[in-house]
């Protein structure tokens, strides 16, 4: 098994849009008073909770991407017509039974990683809160691999996009803000949560308009079910919508103008909406990296503006 092959499946472009939700989540643990240290200190995670928490997303993720590559492999979806960025399967530079062991292995330092968080935030200590956590962290793990894998997966029947805002959006802002503070009762945090659940359904469904013509024989997708030019509409309800919640929690919470420097990435976001209405096919592949890259970086201004 090469290394090159196995990174390239990896996707670790992807990787930003995993990481945006969990250092949102983090961001308001730290506007809420937590500080970074490497013990549990007041109820509030240390600098080990944050550091496994950023390497679990990414895992994740990784897990995810690799699953994909596999389901789409085995059910035929992925085809030499296939307008995205072509993977080690697809270009015969890995073999099915080396994936799977390299899925087995991602899988296993997901756990790893995962638990080391919630050891690190909660202790060893026998509690509800460190339970809910691994049963959610299996959920997210079983999501990340069913979207194109196992026998019914959920990425073909249409429903990707509600997985994606769930896990994406609600479970990665909210559940990392509350490894990261304990506290439960901020429900504010689910504006910026939804925010960011918003722009990664748009990440999948500009990947979705992108691949409909080759998808349309082996799956069903939201952007099939609503054409073409209903899917480009959506795309813009979703980026339009997540904007409106992001500055929704900044009115709530600006405490300052640093706050609203997050504002500043629009541009960034029409852009990308330009090349989905102008684009299609392989050409499209560009918008996807430019609403990745640009969903991490206000993520990242917003951070710096809560912090300030």
């Amino acid at each position: 098994m090469k290394f090159d092959a196995c990174v390239k499946s990896m996707r670790l472009r992807t990787l930003p849009l995993s990481e945006s939700g969990v250092l949102m989540g983090l961001f308001l643990a730290l506007q809420k008073g937590t500080l970074l240290n490497d013990t549990v200190r007041n109820g509030c995670a240390g600098f080990l909770t944050a550091f496994f928490l950023v390497l679990t997303a990414a895992l994740l993720q990784i897990l995810s991407n690799l699953s994909n590559e596999l389901g789409d492999t085995l059910s035929g979806a992925d085809t030499a017509e296939r307008q995205g960025i072509h993977y080690s399967l697809q270009d015969g530079e890995m073999t099915i039974p080396q994936m799977k062991k390299l899925i087995v292995a991602v899988l296993f330092l997901c756990c790893l990683s995962g638990l080391a968080m919630i050891i690190a935030s909660f202790g060893l200590r026998l509690a509800p809160e460190p339970v809910i956590l691994v049963l959610l962290g299996a959920a997210a793990i079983w999501a990340a691999m069913h979207y194109t894998l196992g026998r019914n997966p959920y990425g073909y029947r249409g429903l990707g996009d509600v997985f994606v805002f769930i896990f994406f959006g609600l479970v990665s802002v909210f559940g990392s803000y509350f490894i990261c503070s304990h506290d439960f009762c901020n429900l504010q945090v689910l504006l910026p949560a939804a925010g960011i659940g918003c722009f990664s359904v748009a990440v999948l469904n500009v990947n979705n308009i992108r691949d409909m013509k080759t998808d349309m024989g082996t799956r069903t997708t939201l952007a099939i079910k609503l054409g073409i030019k209903r899917a480009r509409v959506y795309q813009i309800v979703l980026i339009a919508l997540g904007w409106l919640l992001l500055l929704c929690f900044t009115v709530f919470n600006s405490s300052s103008w640093f706050s609203w420097l997050y504002v500043a990435t629009v541009p960034l976001f029409v852009r990308h909406l330009n090349a989905v209405w102008t684009r299609e096919d392989r050409s499209l592949d560009r918008a996807l990296p430019l609403l990745v890259m640009s969903t991490f970086l206000t993520v990242m201004i917003m951070g710096f503006g809560i912090i300030l």
